[in-house]
């Protein structure tokens, strides 16, 4: 191991908790070791997951929030005894590996449950929410300080949680607490004073507008967390206890979030009352913060996007830390150098890391072996692990399938998949035929040689990557142009052949191979108008064709924005075209990541007209229309990011497959898993 990271694997104390290294596993929705969307129990995929990631050396493993009170059916925690005892058992099994393990407890959402799309019928319906209430509360669900708008509902407000709530919540977190600790769990982390969930929202004053004791002045806002500890504490005694912390809100409004760099006015916690509040936390029992910034409205300064600069709350966790004396943890597309560095200054005392442990649990183990180039890179993309999407008119618009499985990868289909995919040597090994040599392709000749099969690839130009290769052009695509070297990596060490400028026209080229892949992308949608030929696709433009100052991007989808994002970063004037009442209205795609660019073009007033379609292009402009009017916009320039379809060269027959792009368009993450059912299937 270089010895800049030596800093990173160094002992250090939290409480009376000697944890061996400064590598956190932060908690992620999802991976709770008590289920998610159910009856409470012992989670085995959760479990797996720890197991392996903490015999690749981690220090602190924080499972995803365990709700204090179930959130289908409503009953307590510390009542499922049985998930308890088995938990005792696993934490001897962690415990043999040398890390250490804390259960991150949660007293709820508040306005911040996303409210599955499917669910709405039943939201707005009093009959049947009143059936329904003995299995799924929504009103409770969703309560909040005080009666506000839902983060993800448009329309719906939420109620005021009473006293009598708070005071078994901080009952429940005593005795969750105590059958933590009776299980041989090393601490408890308590969600959150952070990302505005519920405990977070009794905090900041634009969403406690509660007129009790515990609302109105600093300590009453901050009166639900303090309680907690006290109660914790009381019951446990000596018991290192966490606390989730956002340092700064970063939110502008309900519903809009400040962007890095930009000047405004904060409606939740400033930094100047972080500094107050870190203190004031400190002296009620917290024996650490597990720090980031942001809240559901700011969501991606918690979760951040690529788009997102990396240790993108470095400078506020540091800050913050100078008033403690308890550790302090930073999160949020940490780099390891980086944190090292940091470490060492004293600026934190760990590294916090999430969602890279799902994508390549053996990531430490990796560092520590001088193999960062094996290290599968986490994009950011947050297709698996997050693929909750809103826009106008739709709550959270994830399949409940989703909803109920969350912390699973785009990019590793293995993690938290229930032994779907797990990987298994072929009975039979077979010649196999690749013909495309993009994600695709690569990751179905990877899986397929991995199982035992002689895999070819073939490829008609000079390099792999496909249509990954201009995607990632952006300057903000750094991890995804690491994922293109990792594959190349792997084709060549596992010696899968591949046969560069080699166009497959007919089945007869590949007589004698047992099974035929098809991974040949999807081709642009044209636009039928007059001058359309002005217009350049965009892929030409990733690929580098030059564009004028002002530059039309017709379609609002992610293709388009993040266009128009590269564009400004550029210098130039980018306008977006969308037919649809609101960008980016594609499922599955992240909250955080697509509310990031919705705030960024508003803060940099980068022109956006929804609803409204190219009706005619001119030499120098374009012509828009709406219902109601039209209207010219000069152009410079024209990008089409109007959406792609399927390019199979071949049918799918019992020995012909069809994968990625060729079979559906979708992202990244419907390619892989594409890839891996196929690989295994043959």
């Amino acid at each position: 191991m270089k010895a800049k990271f030596n800093p990173l694997f160094t002992p250090w104390k939290i409480g009376n908790c000697e944890i061996k290294n400064r590598i956190v596993l932060c908690p992620m929705g999802g991976t709770s070791l008590f289920g998610w969307m159910e009856k409470h129990k012992f989670d085995k995929d959760a479990a797996d997951f720890f197991r392996e990631v903490a015999n690749n050396d981690v220090g602190l493993i924080i499972p995803g929030i365990a709700p204090i009170r179930n959130m289908m059916g409503g009953q307590w925690l510390y009542k499922a005894k049985g998930a308890f005892k088995n938990l005792k058992v696993f934490m001897n099994e962690i415990h043999q590996t040398g890390a250490k393990l804390f259960v991150q407890l949660t007293a709820g959402f508040g306005r911040s449950f996303s409210i599955p799309n499917s669910l709405v019928p039943i939201i707005k319906n009093k009959f049947l929410k009143g059936i329904l209430k003995p299995i799924i509360d929504l009103d409770r669900l969703c309560a909040s300080p005080s009666k506000m708008p839902s983060r993800w509902l448009e329309g719906y407000e939420c109620r005021e949680v009473t006293k009598k709530e708070i005071e078994e919540m901080v009952d429940a977190f005593a005795k969750t607490a105590k059958m933590c600790k009776e299980a041989g769990v090393d601490g408890v982390e308590i969600h959150a004073v952070h990302e505005g969930y519920l405990l977070d929202q009794f905090t900041l004053a634009y969403t406690n507008k509660r007129n009790d004791e515990y609302g109105g002045t600093f300590e009453n806002r901050y009166r639900f967390a303090t309680d907690i500890v006290k109660a914790i504490k009381k019951e446990c005694g000596d018991y290192p206890v966490s606390l989730r912390y956002s340092v700064v809100s970063k939110t502008k409004d309900f519903c809009e979030g400040a962007v890095p760099g930009e000047k405004f006015k904060e409606i939740g916690r400033d930094m100047k009352e972080s500094e107050k509040a870190a203190k004031y936390l400190e002296q009620a029992g917290y024996d650490m913060l597990n720090c980031d910034n942001g809240t559901y409205d700011a969501w991606y300064w918690a979760h951040p996007p690529a788009y997102m600069p990396q240790n993108c709350n470095l400078e506020d966790v540091s800050h913050i830390k100078q008033f403690v004396k308890i550790p302090v943890v930073c999160a949020g597309r940490m780099e390891p150098e980086t944190a090292a560095k940091a470490i060492k200054a004293k600026q934190i005392d760990a590294m916090g890391v999430a969602r890279q442990f799902l994508t390549d649990s053996a990531w430490i183990t990796k560092l520590k072996e001088d193999r960062p180039e094996d290290i599968l890179p986490c994009i950011c993309c947050h297709n698996g692990c997050f693929p909750m999407s809103h826009h106008k008119g739709v709550a959270c618009d994830a399949p409940m399938n989703d909803s109920k499985h969350m912390a699973r990868c785009a990019l590793n289909p293995t993690v938290m998949d229930g032994g779907k995919f797990d990987l298994k040597p072929s009975k039979q090994s077979k010649k196999v035929a690749v013909v495309g040599g993009g994600v695709g392709g690569m990751e179905v000749a990877r899986v397929a040689r991995l199982r035992g099969h002689r895999v070819v690839i073939f490829e008609k130009t000079k390099g792999l990557g496909g249509v990954f290769v201009p995607a990632s052009a952006p300057s903000f695509k750094e991890q995804d142009k690491k994922l293109l070297k990792w594959y190349e990596k792997q084709i060549k060490d596992l010696d899968i052949e591949v046969r560069f400028e080699t166009e497959i026209k007919d089945l007869t080229q590949l007589a004698g191979f047992d099974e035929i892949v098809v991974a040949t992308g999807a081709t642009a949608k044209k636009l039928k108008l007059a001058g359309a030929e002005r217009c350049l696709d965009a892929v030409d433009y990733l690929n580098g064709a030059e564009v004028g100052e002002k530059v039309v991007v017709v379609g609002g989808g992610l293709t388009g924005c993040e266009i128009a994002y590269d564009l400004f970063l550029k210098g130039k004037k980018p306008v977006i075209v969308e037919a649809l009442n609101d960008l980016m209205t594609t499922s599955g795609l992240c909250l955080a990541n697509s509310s990031y660019l919705r705030d960024y073009f508003k803060a940099n007033k980068i022109p956006v007209y929804l609803e409204t379609k190219l009706s005619e292009i001119r030499p120098k402009s374009v012509v828009l229309s709406t219902e109601s009017q039209t209207f010219e916009v000069k152009a410079d320039s024209i990008i089409l990011a109007i959406g792609y379809k399927p390019n199979p060269i071949f049918k799918a027959s019992k020995h012909v497959h069809i994968v990625g792009d060729a079979l559906k368009v979708g992202n990244l993450r419907t390619v892989v898993w594409r890839a891996w059912e196929i690989a295994e299937k043959i």
